[in-house]
């Protein structure tokens, strides 16, 4: 080891000492820590003391009679219990589970004294598959819970009983209430402190016609009672969803949360599985959303962050058991004498016209295809503009499709000619596309027949893909309308024929046994759209067969696809297969019309006379015949 080596290791060590000197707490601040390690303990030793004290109290509640019990309830043990747990609130730990009723035009809302929130939302103009209330919350499978620390305690509102306030001195007193047309009711529950001096209050602003309440959380004198340095609150909001539809698993599938961020950024959880997310940002609305209804929690600015998840109970709790939802909400809040939290609740029906007029991006809840702008642009200014114009005249929503269907095909006719046009002059040039194949039977002659093909398109004056573009621009139109009939309300127990409810499945045969991929019933909707499919496609090929060999497999593809489909259009909407019936109905009839107006001859007549004609050859064609050359084939001669 040579002299610096020495003298870095003293150095190192002084430095250690010296650190250790310097960093030695006096004895001024060794007091000062055993004195708050000591006060820890008895804080920690009294909050222990305090479990076990109730612990032993339960325990002592179980044994005795209920005499004695109520004796034990009246003790100074028993009080002093309730003082320590909850704090300023411990007077409202004893209460009446008392429910107060008020009723709208189009609600009837019950909130409970207990918690003081709502603990049942019916929805008067609507009813369950089987003709029951619809009932979007309950007492048993609900909870709207505020949760905040108040001098070290946890205080959760739904273990408090709170105080009725009627803001009409008209309803003062009155457990049952009433409000319609364009008057507002103001109601409120109140969790009063024990010495009476300040309040937590929930505001229910509840309109006669409207299913958008008002809800705030106002804070009043509860400075001293709420820990000066919180800055939020946490908001538990669950709610299990029960089946309202006839059939169960697709609204199984149609029920999820969705949201909105500030920014209006919309998002979701997967329908058909379960799952959760954390949004870190700050949240404009969080919905409990089911097929046809929902349950929107609105900020007036924002939510600050929220924990949502949705979940399925594989040991259901009752028959009509849906799902399980849950989103813990962090609300903004400052310690002050005077605080409120504004929001707002909708509880109804996933209607567009409804949920489109609030401005807040709620009809993003109505599946129309979001995620991509044509369809839902078909649907919003399309669709559902006419389908809402027809409504206007009481017609059956039977009729209203038929006539929706008739115009979508007049609009579409254009297209349908076009098509039908293109297949005529195919057939015409058949019997020279069939000469070509034999010309070039082999398959490394399959370049040169390409090329005589492309030759006598161009010379006749015909697009082979004239007859497919129309077919594509109608699909985004098939699509829209295959998002809309499954969710429009509209249709929602609405008959027609032998349909109870176009919104779900018609069966007119219900079987004693289930058939996998099918299912327990024969819709006949289904079938016909299915029949009609193929006898379509049957059709179809034979004015498209021009002679040229398909693919392998394909012709008999098109026929098993409406197969396929009918397990699947088994168990759907009514109204949708309803439509595509027609659409194929309609579509006969326009190629029978277009037919008897179409002269062949006066095509071939048209063929005969651009062969003729100079051609010009196309950027396509011209890099075709320029990849021909590079393999060695020689071009024909024009």
């Amino acid at each position: 080891m040579n002299k610096e080596n020495i003298i870095g290791l003293v150095l190192i060590f002084a430095l250690l000492i010296a650190y250790s000197i310097f960093m030695t707490p006096s004895k001024e601040e060794i007091e000062k820590q055993k004195t708050r390690q000591d006060s820890i303990a008895a804080l920690q030793q009294k909050q222990v003391d305090s479990i076990r004290q109730a612990a032993k109290v339960a325990a002592v509640l179980q044994e005795q009679s209920a005499p004695s019990r109520q004796a034990l309830t009246d003790t100074a043990n028993m009080a002093a219990f309730y003082s320590d747990k909850y704090g300023a609130f411990a007077k409202a730990v004893e209460g009446e589970e008392k429910v107060f009723t008020i009723e709208s035009d189009v609600l009837r809302l019950g909130i409970s004294a207990k918690g003081g929130r709502l603990v049942s939302a019916e929805l008067k103009n609507y009813k369950t598959f089987d003709t029951l209330p619809l009932n979007l919350i309950s007492i048993d499978s609900s909870a709207f819970n505020l949760a905040f620390f108040s001098n070290n305690r946890i205080i959760r509102t739904q273990d408090l009983f709170f105080t009725p306030y009627w803001y009409a001195t008209e309803n003062n007193g009155e457990e049952k209430m009433s409000v319609s047309g364009d008057q507002e009711l103001v109601f409120a529950m109140r969790l009063y402190t024990s010495n009476g001096d300040g309040y937590i209050e929930y505001k229910y602003t509840i309109p006669g016609n409207q299913y958008m309440t008002g809800l705030s959380l106002a804070f009043s004198g509860m400075s001293k009672y709420v820990d000066a340095n919180l800055s939020s609150l946490n908001l538990e909001w669950y709610n299990e969803l029960r089946q309202q539809e006839k059939h169960l698993e697709t609204e199984k599938n149609a029920s999820t949360i969705l949201y909105r961020y500030l920014n209006d950024e919309t998002g979701q959880l997967s329908e058909t599985k379960d799952g959760s997310e954390s949004l870190k940002t700050k949240v404009k609305w969080i919905a409990f959303k089911q097929q046809f209804f929902t349950t929107t929690l609105i900020a007036d600015e924002a939510f600050m962050s929220s924990d949502i998840s949705t979940k399925t109970n594989p040991d259901p709790p009752s028959n009509r058991y849906l799902k399980s939802m849950l989103a813990n909400i962090s609300l903004p809040f400052q310690s002050s004498e005077q605080f409120t939290i504004p929001m707002k609740l909708y509880i109804g029906p996933n209607k567009y016209s409804i949920l489109n007029k609030y401005d807040l991006n709620l009809e993003r809840q109505v599946p129309l295809g979001w995620s991509f702008f044509l369809l839902h642009g078909i649907n919003r200014y399309a669709v559902i503009p006419v389908f809402n114009f027809l409504e206007g005249f009481n017609l059956n929503y039977g009729i209203i499709i038929l006539i929706l269907t008739i115009l979508l095909k007049i609009v579409l006719a254009p297209l349908t000619y076009k098509t039908y046009t293109s297949s005529a002059k195919m057939r015409v040039l058949k019997p020279e596309i069939e000469e070509l194949n034999q010309k070039y039977p082999k398959k490394e002659d399959a370049m040169k027949k390409q090329q005589a093909m492309m030759d006598l398109y161009r010379k006749a004056g015909v697009n082979p893909m004239s007859g497919c573009l129309p077919v594509l621009f109608q699909m985004p139109i098939l699509i829209a309308l295959f998002r809309f009939f499954p969710s429009s309300i509209e249709l929602r127990q609405q008959s027609f024929l032998w349909a109870h409810d176009l919104s779900t499945y018609d069966s007119i045969l219900d079987l004693p046994f289930n058939i996998p991929f099918y299912g327990d019933h024969v819709s006949l909707f289904t079938l016909l759209m299915t029949v009609s499919t193929v006898a379509y496609t049957f059709v179809q090929n034979k004015m498209m067969d021009t002679g040229q060999n398909q693919m392998p497999g394909m012709k008999l593809m098109m026929y098993l696809m409406p197969i396929m489909f009918l397990g699947f259009f088994n168990n759907y909407s009514a109204g949708l297969s309803y439509y595509y019936f027609l659409a194929n109905i309609l579509t006969f009839a326009q190629m029978w019309l277009i037919r008897r107006f179409i002269n062949e001859d006066k095509i071939r007549a048209q063929i005969a006379a651009n062969k003729k004609k100079p051609t010009k050859v196309s950027g396509f064609q011209k890099r075709l015949e320029e990849m021909a050359k590079q393999r060695g084939y020689k071009t024909p001669k024009r």
